[in-house]
């Protein structure tokens, strides 16, 4: 049995890269999978503002979720706050770990009720850079939240009264060991894409086409219960792939 793979797609906005992102839909289309997509109810981000804001863009993203894709509440306006890690260190950003509970709370309920004047009512949430800390969850989980899309792992997990849905720790692990059992999803932000990382997904799917599974099934899994040692694990994790990725970059030239 192989590890499943499934799809998130980040930074869904009015006004992101519609060409790249019609490009991966097609993909997806040709291979019949449903992805996840994190849609930015109030997108303030300027880095995600790509062109001009599509006024059909929540009449698409309703008939999408009629299509079988999910949709996840992608922070409220993408903007980060702080520099906190928070409770899963992928990234020194955040736009709510070390904000407080009563500036998190009030935040994601505007964000909520965003989605829901447009008709869009999910209880799945997708930090912008992974970052969330206690008071987050505390919040979601008051505003009637009850699943995060983050984490690592081979199956879907509860802590702290919330179920994760992990993200793969690295790709090129999950292709090249085709004898794993269990789901991992890949995390695709569209709007930064160029040919190479399409003819690179072109080829994940050509070649992983067993593999593949709609975000969906995911939802469908029993959640196992995760303890602190597993936590721990797992923070560790993430703290070493920041760390892994912050050399890569100065290596580079690039800012971590």
């Amino acid at each position: 049995m192989s590890t499943k793979i499934s799809i998130r797609m980040d930074d869904i906005t009015p006004d992101m890269d519609w060409t790249k992102f019609m490009r991966f839909k097609e993909l997806c289309d040709q291979y019949q999978l449903r992805p996840l997509i994190g849609v930015v109810p109030d997108n303030q981000d300027p880095n995600l503002q790509i062109g001009e804001p599509d006024k059909a863009f929540w009449d698409y993203v309703a008939q999408l979720e009629k299509e079988g894709w999910c949709i996840a509440q992608h922070g409220v306006t993408h903007i980060y706050a702080t520099k906190r890690m928070g409770c899963f260190p992928l990234n020194r950003l955040s736009e709510f770990a070390g904000t407080g509970y009563e500036r998190q709370y009030k935040t994601l309920e505007r964000g909520k009720k965003i989605l829901s004047a447009h008709g869009i009512h999910t209880d799945l949430f997708m930090a912008p850079a992974h970052s969330y800390d206690r008071d987050t969850l505390k919040a979601l989980k008051k505003l009637g939240f009850s699943r995060l899309t983050d984490g690592f792992g081979s199956r879907p997990y509860t802590r702290r009264g919330m179920t994760f849905y992990p993200i793969s720790y690295r790709q090129g692990s999950v292709l090249k060991n085709d004898r794993g059992s269990g789901y991992t999803t890949f995390v695709v932000h569209t709007n930064t894409m160029g040919d190479r990382d399409f003819e690179r997904y072109e080829q994940i799917f050509a070649d992983c086409r067993d593999r593949l599974v709609s975000y969906s099934e995911l939802l469908r899994l029993v959640p196992q219960k995760r303890g602190v040692l597993g936590s721990l694990r797992e923070y560790a994790m993430a703290l070493m792939k920041f760390a892994l990725v912050s050399i890569k970059n100065r290596m580079h030239g690039g800012a971590a």
